[in-house]
């Protein structure tokens, strides 16, 4: 059997090109240097869920109306989890 230097199959570009696309997404990194140490841009957004969360959860205390909004264990998080996409796209978009 011959090769020939250069020649490759047809499928062989193929399963490249689309190799190539597929990794083309991963040249940069989504991320924020702090003091010299570089962290995900998700990671800041879920601390900013979580510090928000608590905010709306001392002025609902503060209001009384912490006992109107349902299953605490289903309410919080899903606020965290809306909270951190809410800064997410208006932070990082």
């Amino acid at each position: 059997m011959r090769f020939d230097r250069g020649a490759c199959l047809p499928s062989a570009r193929g399963v490249a090109a689309i190799a190539t696309m597929l990794t083309s997404g991963c040249v940069s990194s989504p991320s924020i240097a702090v003091l010299g140490a570089y962290f995900p841009d998700w990671l800041f957004c879920i601390v900013a869920g979580v510090m928000l969360t608590i905010v709306v959860y001392v002025v609902l205390k503060r209001l009384g109306a912490d006992r109107a909004i349902g299953p605490s264990a289903l309410v919080y998080p899903t606020l965290v989890a809306f909270l951190s996409f809410a800064v997410w796209l208006a932070m990082f978009r």
